[in-house]
């Protein structure tokens, strides 16, 4: 079963940038995995912002296209985001999930166990 731990979030001003990181653990074959990042504003569901597949293909939702970049270092269990040019609009908890396969990937519903987490928060 797949355990993730995010970090990395915190304060930025807009314009800003961070680096997200999500370390896996489980008894599972992390470079087998397609990976993905999700993000939360309370009050509102849950939606997608980057994956990265096994291959190291990678796609992102259309809001941070050519701000945000996904990417993952197998020997540390470890998928990073880094985001750059950041708006107060994308102000929200940032999590990571993962599958063996690459189309549950984009679409947030399709996992029912999440960690804990990190907040992002961009001033204006």
């Amino acid at each position: 079963q797949v355990q993730v731990v995010e970090s990395g979030g915190g304060l930025v001003q807009s314009g800003g940038s961070l680096r997200l990181s999500c370390l896996a653990s489980g008894s599972f074959e992390f470079s087998n995995y397609s990976w993905g990042w999700y993000r939360q504003v309370p009050g509102k569901q849950r939606e997608y912002v980057a994956a990265i597949l096994r291959s190291g293909g990678t796609n992102a939702a259309d809001s941070v296209l050519g701000r945000f970049t996904i990417s993952r270092d197998n020997a540390k269990n470890t998928v990073y985001l880094q985001m750059n040019s950041l708006k107060p609009e994308d102000t929200a908890v940032y999590y990571c999930n993962g599958d063996r396969r690459a189309a549950p990937l984009q679409d947030p519903a399709n996992f029912a166990k999440w960690g804990q987490g990190t907040p992002v928060t961009v001033s204006s």
